[in-house]
């Protein structure tokens, strides 16, 4: 019962139950990438008349977010390159990194050294700095 309700009401968790028969009517399973992520496209690559192309979309294995779709889908979800990678050959570049999950508002996140959350007190002024009297 638990599942049902994450199901109906969750979208940042998998697919919604309005997603799910939303794929199954109108979706066709393009593939899936090494972290279980599956892209639809309408079936039969079908050009959506409100839009004026394909539709194209990401089921989320896990937490929706949007930094988890690697590059050799980024392109294609995002209408850069007409072919999926499963259906090319694709390799990716030396410069290209694997994934790092986007770590903003957790203990993990990048605190530079003047921040006041990196260590909890801020460095001294160094003696650059002349603060503005009046008078």
């Amino acid at each position: 019962m638990k599942q049902f309700f994450l199901k109906f009401f969750t979208w940042w968790n998998g697919q919604t139950f309005g997603t799910q028969l939303w794929t199954k009517r109108y979706g066709e399973l393009v593939g899936q990438d090494e972290q279980g992520n599956r892209y639809y496209r309408t079936r039969g690559g079908a050009i959506d008349p409100t839009l004026g192309f394909e539709r194209r979309w990401v089921i989320y294995n896990g937490y929706a977010e949007a930094s988890r779709i690697p590059p050799s889908w980024h392109g294609w979800i995002h209408h850069v390159v007409d072919v999926p990678p499963t259906e090319a050959n694709y390799q990716p570049r030396e410069w290209e990194k694997p994934h790092q999950p986007n770590l903003t508002g957790t203990a993990k996140a990048y605190r530079p050294s003047g921040s006041t959350l990196a260590s909890g007190r801020r460095p001294k002024a160094t003696g650059d700095y002349q603060p503005w009297t009046p008078g």
